[in-house]
């Protein structure tokens, strides 16, 4: 009742969380307020139905009924009378009567025949306003059935109809993986290199396109098509990049080389640029029509990411939702078959937004959330048929593990807490880390006690160093929408301030052995990075020389050296302080280089297809095998973190969390 008077809901928001807030406790702008015709005894009935406390409200339709009728009846009756009174001055005498009677019956069929094309006419109008205002039903989801149980982290690339293929992180390290979509174990695609990735899959599900060694060499990867049924994977022409799709006529392609958006044909040819994005763009996406565009911006090195659109011919391009829900944070959009809603996943959650304009040309760029719950739900992909959303659904937590190398197996360590970035004091008293997936620092005493909160969100902080007299921490960080910073706060706690205030971002810090100054990088993803060190005492900023193109520098525990990776992490180098030269240590993949205690040798992740801890002398530069991996799932915010306990054992987190494709059923009206 209250839309029909005023055209507007009584309650709305952008969820339905915040929907339920406002019907619970808030109230809604009174009718009149909107509509100012509207009477007053009118606007008390639909204010006493929408009364919160329940004994004020009508307590059975008959009693409102009653209240409606009264209302009808007092409207009815004054225009009654006002007829009658109009009817009295027709009598002028007895010998016009018939012809009077007749003239003003006329009258009164004509008045009568416009008041009615009137009101229709109204009655239009406000319909064609009110259904332009008001949208469609919003799509539901429901079901939530799983149709993998395994639990390894994955994300669904794209379905063929009858299957989904995912890439998931199993035992072995990454692969392809396809299940069917009813539900089933997950089977290994066969691909030509183990060091591919699964981008997307042609509409017709006849081919993969993938791309090799993403990552490896400056994020980018030659693409190949790999026939599904078997057969000579082909290389995609000279096309390179970090993310790619065919079109839905299967003529064209879209991708992503480093900033650029591209668009080729199918087989790589005839390359053009359509647009230089603010950050990498991935997940590109054609409209089912094949006119438009969309892409994910960002979302790496802890920027936060944006979906765009693009017309095809490179026109126009835009953020699709800008200022909704800032800071921003949406990625892996997809249009339902049909083109009438798009879905994407924002904060945990799998959003709709509807498509197409409205009579005035207008079209509501409000998202719907669809999915809610405990678990976090990601990469969205409609069935074929337009009756179904795959999703990952996703439980994030980890547990704290120490490497025995008397068993040669990890064990949960500091009571098997769910935190990463772990680090001890000098004197070995205390330890800093950050609880995992809510990336908040702590610091407490080294068998838990003494628990002093040290930073809170929106700040998320990474790799926290002990100056050496334990009384301050320096860690790196970000808020949305800013660049990584170097923060330096008390142990005691208390707000962490920034070292560098004018300074464009800062990474990986770590304490000098005298406390006198930091060493840091800069973001990998600048083709110019390099270290830097800070001198406490003068403020004085100096860089290391010839470290361009190196990142996440670690400063050894006598000084004398300092280890750093290359920008694509396939090599460690070593600076030696005396010589001021660098010299490579290992070409091989590698994250989180950590020195040992006497300094001696520098710990590291191996990635790839033999997942390691490993090490390596300084002294002879000799490589050897800390501990297997292959059987051990790892997470952190990066997706894997390396640290040391004091006695020099590798500290991992361990994956206890879960991660399943779910098949949800999609309604619409």
């Amino acid at each position: 009742m209250y839309e029909m008077a005023t055209g507007q809901l009584p309650f709305r928001g952008d969820s339905t969380a915040t929907i339920f807030d406002s019907i619970l406790n808030r109230a809604p702008a009174t009718p009149s307020r909107l509509n100012p015709d509207v009477p007053p005894e009118l606007e008390r009935i639909i204010l006493r139905a929408l009364e919160k406390d329940r004994e004020l409200r009508y307590q059975s339709a008959r009693e409102m009924r009653a209240e409606l009728q009264r209302l009808k009846r007092d409207t009815s009756g004054t225009t009654a009378a006002s007829v009658s009174a109009s009817s009295a001055v027709i009598e002028p005498g007895r010998a016009e009567t018939t012809r009077a009677s007749a003239a003003v019956e006329s009258l009164r069929k004509r008045k009568r025949w416009a008041i009615v094309a009137g009101v229709c006419a109204a009655v239009m109008v406000v319909a064609i306003v009110y259904l332009q205002a008001r949208s469609a039903p919003p799509p539901q989801v429901s079901g939530y059935v799983p149709i993998t149980h395994d639990g390894n982290p994955k994300g669904i690339v794209g379905t063929d109809g009858a299957r989904l293929f995912l890439l998931e992180s199993a035992a072995a390290g990454t692969v392809f993986g396809q299940v069917s979509t009813s539900g089933g174990e997950v089977a290994q695609v066969a691909v030509p290199r183990p060091t591919m990735s699964l981008l997307s899959v042609s509409h017709d599900g006849a081919n993969l396109l993938a791309a090799d060694e993403v990552g490896a060499t400056a994020w980018r990867g030659p693409f190949w098509s790999i026939p599904v049924l078997g057969g000579a994977a082909r290389r995609l022409g000279e096309s390179a990049g970090q993310a790619a799709t065919w079109s839905p006529n299967g003529q064209m392609m879209a991708y992503g080389d480093g900033h650029d958006l591209f668009t080729a044909k199918s087989d790589g040819s005839d390359p053009r640029k359509l647009f230089s994005a603010p950050d990498r763009p991935f997940d590109p996406t054609w409209s089912p029509d094949g006119s438009v565009i969309r892409f994910t911006v960002g979302g790496t090195n802890g920027s936060v990411s944006s979906i765009w659109q693009i017309s095809a011919n490179g026109t126009n391009p835009h953020p699709l939702l800008p200022g909704w829900l800032t800071p921003q944070d949406q990625c892996c959009g997809q249009w339902m078959p049909d083109g009438r809603y798009f879905v994407f996943q924002s904060r945990g959650n799998i959003w709709a937004l509807q498509e197409g304009s409205g009579l005035f040309g207008k079209t509501k760029r409000t998202p719907v959330q669809l999915t809610s719950g405990p678990l976090a739900f990601s990469t969205p992909v409609p069935s074929r048929d337009g009756k179904k959303l795959f999703v990952v659904g996703n439980m994030r937590r980890g547990e704290l593990n120490r490497f025995n190398p008397k068993s040669s197996e990890f064990v949960p360590f500091l009571s098997g807490i769910s935190a990463e970035s772990v680090r001890f004091s000098r004197d070995g008293q205390w330890v800093a880390y950050v609880t995992f997936p809510d990336s908040i620092l702590w610091k407490s005493n080294i068998d838990g006690t003494l628990r002093v909160q040290l930073t809170y969100p929106p700040l998320v902080p990474f790799l926290p160093d002990w100056s050496p007299d334990g009384k301050q921490i320096v860690f790196y960080g970000f808020s949305p929408d800013q660049k990584t910073k170097m923060y330096l706060v008390s142990m005691d706690g208390g707000t962490p301030h920034r070292v560098l205030p004018e300074s464009t971002g800062e990474w990986d810090p770590s304490y000098s052995s005298d406390g006198s100054k930091i060493l840091f990088g800069e973001d990998p993803a600048e083709p110019n990075s390099t270290i830097k060190i800070l001198d406490l005492g003068t403020r004085q900023v100096s860089t290391v020389p010839n470290s361009n193109g190196l990142f996440s520098p670690r400063w050894s525990p006598d000084r004398r050296y300092l280890v750093a990776m290359s920008s694509d992490s396939s090599k460690l180098v070593l600076f030696d302080f005396a010589t001021q030269k660098w010299e490579e240590l290992a070409r091989i993949s590698c994250a989180f280089p950590n020195w040992s205690k006497n300094s001696d040798y520098v710990y590291f992740l191996q990635g790839g297809d033999q997942p390691s801890v490993m090490r390596v002398h300084i002294g002879d530069k000799r490589i050897e095998r800390v501990a297997d991996l292959r059987n051990l799932r790892i997470t952190g915010y990066w997706g894997t973190w390396l640290g040391l306990a004091p006695d020099d054992s590798p500290l991992l987190l361990r994956d206890t969390g879960s991660q399943d494709v779910y098949a949800l059923d999609w309604h619409t009206r």
